[in-house]
């Protein structure tokens, strides 16, 4: 497992590493907030590992991901017959982590009851499993815990308790999100583009320069977590060699500025994808069909891709699946597939503007001698 590590070159990175190790030096309860894959377990970690804590274990609890049974057999176990199910007696993670720490995530997800026991829990250290009538144990545990929430509204709109909030907030961690430390973004992408060719084998591809301010453009709504999986991806489809802008995913060629082109050049991205088939030979499948099914490309550029060829073959579909380069047994399979997401098209009304545009052809041109005489 690769150790934690928090890349960055911002004064906002330097800022949190100097909390990080500030907090490492103590044993007081941290509460770390933060947009969702902004890198806030990466932040907890990082304060166990540097902490005498380290040599035992750092356990992670997702509150939100489970319901409040379960997170409270989860926290602290349960005896046997407690219910349905429970053959044994079972410890819960607070025992398991004695003299760790439990970093619990999305604390703010929490019920009130629960709260109530957290709230218990940190006051005295006294585990009660579930099914139990009285304190089995009382434990060392150091508690982080993380939420994407603004706590202190939770607070004043009473759907979390303010004696817990202070009880948990002795020491305050932000994590700031990625669209705020831009300068943050090239280093990130040079660590996850080295990882990930490690993990997969492959030669690290570099980044070319239009790739690179693309990149930089992108706003990252889902922040580091969201930067991880775009490289991840950038790895799998191109190994070795230059990452270029059309290499992209297309949410993040859609946020970045039109790179400088000819007037003429196109720009939408309907447009490039129908040039990518005509002019270079791309199939269908692989231009189209891939991101739409992985929804980077909208149903709304489907149409506008069918559009441009239906108007290219003046509505012939047969001729169209050449156009794209497929093969002529796909026919069948292409217009399934645009049915059953609504974006097959009425042939005619390419027929009929097709033939108009066919009368003004020959129009002109039988006009044409007599403007030369």
């Amino acid at each position: 497992m690769e150790a934690p590590r928090l890349v960055g070159t911002s004064s906002a990175v330097r800022s949190l590493l100097a909390e990080i190790s500030y907090a490492s030096r103590c044993d007081a309860k941290v509460l770390i907030t933060g947009e969702s894959g902004a890198g806030k377990e990466i932040v907890a970690r990082l304060i166990h590992e540097g902490s005498a804590r380290n040599k035992s274990a750092m356990i992670t609890v997702n509150c939100a991901a489970l319901t409040e049974t379960l997170l409270e057999t989860e926290l602290f176990g349960h005896v046997r017959g407690s219910f349905t199910g429970a053959y044994r007696d079972r410890s819960g993670v607070f025992e398991v982590a004695h003299r760790g720490t439990v970093f619990m995530d999305e604390i703010g997800e929490t019920t009130p009851r629960m709260q109530g026991l957290l709230l218990r829990f940190l006051e005295t250290g006294e585990i009660q499993r579930v099914g139990s009538d009285r304190a089995q144990t009382r434990v060392d545990v150091r508690v982080i815990a993380a939420t994407n929430r603004v706590l202190v509204d939770s607070v004043a709109a009473k759907t979390f308790r303010e004696d817990l909030y202070y009880r948990l907030n002795v020491i305050y961690l932000c994590v700031p999100p990625l669209r705020e430390r831009p300068e943050d973004v090239p280093p990130l992408l040079h660590h996850f583009l080295d990882y990930f060719s490690k993990h997969y084998r492959s030669e690290t591809p570099v980044l070319s320069k239009d790739a690179l301010e693309a990149l930089m453009a992108h706003p990252w709504p889902g922040n580091v977590r969201e930067l991880k999986n775009v490289v991840e991806r950038l790895v799998i489809r191109r190994s070795g060699g230059e990452i270029g802008r059309e290499d992209l995913p297309l949410d993040v060629v859609r946020s970045a500025p039109a790179v400088a082109a000819p007037a003429d050049a196109p720009q939408a991205v309907s447009e490039v994808l129908y040039e990518r088939m005509r002019k270079e030979g791309q199939s269908f499948w692989s231009v189209v069909y891939a991101p739409f099914m992985s929804r980077d490309l909208t149903r709304d550029d489907l149409r506008a891709i069918v559009r441009m060829g239906l108007e290219r073959t003046s509505g012939n579909y047969k001729v169209m699946v050449e156009l794209f380069n497929m093969r002529p047994e796909d026919y069948k399979r292409f217009l399934g597939f645009l049915r059953k997401y609504h974006c097959h098209m009425p042939f005619q009304q390419f027929r009929s503007v097709a033939a108009r545009v066919a009368q003004d052809a020959e129009e002109e041109k039988s006009a044409s001698p007599l403007v030369r005489h």
